[in-house]
């Protein structure tokens, strides 16, 4: 188990370790977190890292990573627990066969840990020897108010109340990442009891380095056009704008088909690993698509120039 930072410096190599390339400013914040205790909340377009900030966390501490996924619905029973309602209506069948046992001794087997199933946010309360775990709560935005609501309530003294067992709280706190794509807006509470971070696309230099450490295999001209190409289209009015995880999937597939440097036909054929969506295909292969390629190979050769 590797310690918290205990400074900035620390914090940045510590995500370096896991071959994650932070900015100053993130790993100023998640050294703040990891310092006081408090939730790191980090808002920011889909693909540009933020859960994977968490396993790198949780692999470079040696600590054991809890993953909640959210989703429209999402309820105490998926996120804390329920009991195993299958389960406990077998030992009640057995109970009743055999006769062994009166009432209030089965209520109080029923209602116990054997019974219990345990979601992530009450594991992350368990103590575990390898340290508090990491606690990833992933795209927020995407529940709804009430469940902020409860989530509010939990992250502010980390523990949870079960009516048959009692309140249960954590010894040691978990480190908790929260992130969110910002389809809609977080209450201001929940925002106030975190430290934040605004994950923003990587310049041009950092994506470059980014793609050395992800993406060894590519030939650094390809890189570079990769790059090139993809900033073209992030200054574009697109669907969804291609994060930093599909620069390192179209530098990967174009390294798998063999590609040494772009060409239109290239691209065209391999823009369904960057753009995700038919319209924004469909807006830039073709002739769209040279003229950025044109765009870039023109301001990598004047840059070389110089």
């Amino acid at each position: 188990m590797t310690a918290i930072p205990n400074t900035v410096d620390e914090a940045e190599a510590l995500l370096r370790s896991g071959d994650y390339l932070p900015n100053r400013s993130l790993a100023t914040a998640l050294y703040l977190s990891l310092s006081l205790g408090r939730p790191l909340f980090l808002e920011g377009e889909a693909g540009v890292g933020k859960t994977e900030i968490a396993k790198v966390l949780s692999e470079t501490l040696g600590r054991r990573l809890l993953r909640l996924q959210c989703y429209e619905g999402l309820d105490v029973t998926t996120a804390v627990y329920e009991w195993n309602y299958p389960r406990q209506m077998v030992e009640i069948r057995m109970s009743e066969a055999a006769g062994d046992r009166d009432r209030g001794a089965l209520e109080a087997d029923l209602f116990s840990d054997n019974f219990l199933i345990k979601r992530p946010l009450l594991q992350a309360l368990e103590p575990d020897e390898a340290g508090a775990p990491v606690l990833l709560i992933d795209e927020l935005d995407r529940t709804d108010e009430p469940f902020e609501a409860f989530l509010l309530e939990v992250l502010s003294d980390f523990q949870v109340t079960i009516p048959e067992l009692g309140t249960i709280t954590a010894e040691t706190p978990p480190l908790v990442i929260i992130t969110s794509n910002r389809t809609r807006e977080i209450h201001d509470a929940l925002k106030r009891r975190c430290f934040y971070h605004w994950v923003d696309y990587p310049s041009a230099e950092r994506e470059l380095e980014i793609l050395k450490v992800k993406a060894p295999g590519t030939a650094e001209a390809l890189s570079e056009e990769v790059v090139g190409f993809v900033h073209k289209l992030r200054d574009m009015d697109l669907f969804k704008l291609p994060g930093v995880a599909e620069t390192i999937d179209w530098a990967h597939a174009l390294t798998q088909l063999d590609c040494l440097s772009l060409d239109p036909e290239m691209v065209n054929d391999t823009l369904g690993t960057l753009l995700k969506y038919q319209d924004d295909i469909q807006k830039i292969e073709g002739s769209e698509a040279s003229r950025l390629l044109n765009e870039v190979k023109s301001q990598i050769a004047a840059a070389g120039a110089a």
